[in-house]
């Protein structure tokens, strides 16, 4: 096995575990809640085939919606998610520059770099996922609202992992 799946493999775990058994019951003032699971997502090498990554991500959401009771709307926002994240990729990212930059972290990528393509993915994730829990136009503000909270509660918890896992590179 090589090192980079074992890495995505524990990733994964301590991911769903961390959301699962820490974060599932912190809400502020039921407008906040942080879902850092998707950062599996948005750390998943760019190299990896696109059926693989949909895969991953309909595998993460649909464990997330285990323990959460909820029929499917993770599975849903995660596959979207991966979407957005190919498209995003495919924009920003030159093809030949995978040689250079394996995975998409904060220490690889940059900062800046980094803080839009975890603010698209996370308010994406998020305005999909809570769209489907509220389902209805009266709702509207409340669930903009937790868009906006819950995207700027857990992209600031992604940029501290980022931090903490930081190792200064130079990007080429």
């Amino acid at each position: 096995m090589s090192k980079g799946f074992i890495i995505n493999f524990l990733r994964f775990f301590l991911l769903i575990f961390i959301q699962v058994f820490l974060l599932k019951n912190i809400t502020l003032y039921n407008l906040s809640t942080p879902y850092i699971y998707i950062l599996f997502i948005l750390l998943l090498p760019f190299e990896i085939p696109n059926l693989a990554l949909f895969i991953l991500s309909f595998l993460l959401g649909i464990t997330i919606d285990a323990f959460y009771d909820t029929p499917g709307q993770h599975a849903a926002a995660c596959v979207l998610l991966a979407l957005v994240r190919i498209l995003f990729i495919s924009v920003t990212v030159q093809k030949e520059g995978f040689d250079n930059e394996p995975e998409p972290t904060l220490s690889i990528m940059g900062v800046r770099w980094f803080f839009t393509y975890a603010l698209i993915l996370t308010f994406t994730h998020h305005f999909f996922l809570f769209s489907l829990e509220a389902f209805n136009f009266a709702e509207l503000k409340y669930s903009i609202g937790r868009v906006i909270f819950s995207s700027m509660f857990t992209l600031f918890l992604i940029l501290i992992s980022g931090l903490l896992f930081y190792r200064s590179k130079e990007r080429k």
